[in-house]
């Protein structure tokens, strides 16, 4: 299948693009801005999109509710003007905001709690509506903690515990006592997780988790002094108000069509992140 990938020089996309590639199929770059982009016809035939381009920072979304709304769900809108048969957008696990459950399934309800998490529950409204229509074959893919692959992201929290551990980064805040438990997924994971859902997209619309491994704050900082020999810096800070203590992604529903997350377990997320630490190692 021909495969128009948004985003394709981001973080996750650079990976989804070489995974549609290696699974045999010629993906199609777009690294433009997608509200702007004049139609999809210019990309000549096409049987899929993968929608990755967004913007994705939490605090930011706050400073700048309007700008999120505006690239998250008016790119997405662009393209569903005229859309090739299937379309597979980048979602969020924080549209269920904190649902009071530790295992979240696709059922439980959204809530999302900041601008970026509600932009994201409004991509889906809008593409779910236009499968309803008829118009396209859409999945929403929520990820959770995606993790490793060279990520220089330091809000994610296996990257900046890498840096702190090779010295680029002073130190690692530790909110409350480390027993938070968040799930962490590995970015080739992730990118395996797009070709299924491009390959599997039928008539309809579906919402599907995608997570790896659960662990918490205090498991991923011993896993990356195990793993690099070096201890991890913590500054310890007050926990959160209403900080949920878990959440656990159930893949139940994309395991069906297939998937299995390979290397999502913390030595292999650690130990490609350690790698692109290398340069800035002390």
């Amino acid at each position: 299948m021909r495969v128009l990938v948004t985003g394709s020089t981001g973080y996750v996309g650079r990976v989804v693009f070489a995974a549609l590639a290696a699974a045999g199929h010629t993906p199609v770059a777009l690294s433009g801005d997608v509200r702007t982009c004049a139609g999809l016809d210019a990309f000549g035939d096409l049987d899929a999109v993968v929608h990755l381009a967004g913007l994705g920072r939490v605090r930011e979304s706050f400073a700048d509710p309007v700008r999120y709304y505006d690239v998250n769900v008016g790119g997405t809108v662009n393209l569903l003007r005229s859309p090739p048969p299937r379309f597979v957008l980048a979602s969020t696990a924080g549209v269920y905001g904190a649902p009071g459950v530790a295992v979240i399934d696709e059922d439980c309800p959204r809530s999302p709690a900041n601008p970026y998490a509600a932009s994201k529950a409004a991509a889906e409204d809008v593409l779910a509506w236009a499968a309803a229509a008829g118009r396209v074959g859409a999945v929403a893919l929520r990820l959770f903690n995606v993790a490793s692959g060279g990520d220089v992201d330091d809000t994610r929290l296996v990257t900046r515990a890498c840096g702190a551990a090779s010295g680029r980064l002073p130190a690692v805040e530790v909110f409350g006592d480390g027993s938070a438990v968040r799930d962490f997924v590995h970015v080739r994971d992730v990118a395996r997780a797009f070709v299924t859902a491009v390959e599997r997209c039928g008539e309809g619309y579906a919402a599907l988790n995608v997570g790896g491994t659960p662990a918490s704050v205090a498991d991923v900082l011993a896993a990356v002094t195990r793993v690099t020999g070096r201890p991890v810096p913590v500054v310890p800070r007050p926990a959160h108000p209403g900080e949920a203590p878990e959440l656990r992604a159930d893949t139940t529903r994309l395991r069906a069509w297939g998937w299995r997350p390979a290397e999502s377990d913390l030595d292999t997320l650690i130990r490609d992140q350690w790698a692109a630490e290398r340069p800035h190692r002390t």
